[in-house]
């Protein structure tokens, strides 16, 4: 016999992973307060490879609404400037001798409501995939009861623990995204 617990136990940490995910894409939404983690992430063409920009630069906070990138080295500064302002921020970097700084305008009501769209689409994609794992450790627990090494009465056990944790993951996407979208309009 095989304990159904081992079988949900296994997507747990798959699950804390979405979460993980899921909270690394919120940081990349901009609210009132700029943070490193809203351009950390741009891929930057450089020598013929695409890297992303953390990996070329340091960025820090100058004032609530402006960046510095300070690049290791002076060659990349056209090439993360370039990305900058290819990317989908609606900002314009400027270049200061050795670093590029970037100026964010005040939030608009159409900045906040795309905003609040992408975070909903975010959410959609998140609760997809906890379903997902939870498909998939259902679908083995059916198979091992068929093949007898999980109890009839087990199964119905697993089903209800595999959705009481699946509402608890849930339950934390849409507060991350609750308190996302709570900075998005207090701004």
């Amino acid at each position: 016999m095989i304990d159904y617990k081992e079988i949900i136990k296994k997507i747990i940490p798959e699950l804390d992973k979405v979460v993980s995910f899921f909270e690394k894409e919120l940081l990349k939404i901009r609210t009132g307060r700029i943070s490193p983690a809203l351009i950390e992430d741009i891929s930057v063409e450089c020598f013929g490879q695409k890297f992303p920009l953390k990996q070329l630069a340091s960025i820090s906070i100058l004032d609530p609404k402006q960046l510095v990138i300070s690049p290791w080295d002076k060659s990349y500064i056209e090439p993360i400037e370039k990305a900058v302002f290819s990317s989908n921020l609606g900002v314009s970097p400027i270049v200061e001798k050795d670093s590029i700084r970037i100026s964010f305008p005040p939030i608009s009501e159409e900045y906040k409501k795309n905003f609040l769209l992408i975070i909903s689409e975010k959410q959609e994609e998140a609760n997809k995939t906890i379903r997902k794992w939870r498909e998939k450790a259902w679908e083995e627990i059916q198979e091992r009861t068929k093949e007898g090494e999980i109890k009839e009465d087990d199964k119905y056990r697993a089903k209800e623990e595999l959705q009481e944790i699946v509402n608890e993951y849930n339950k934390k996407i849409k507060e991350l995204s609750d308190k996302k979208r709570k900075e998005i309009m207090d701004n």
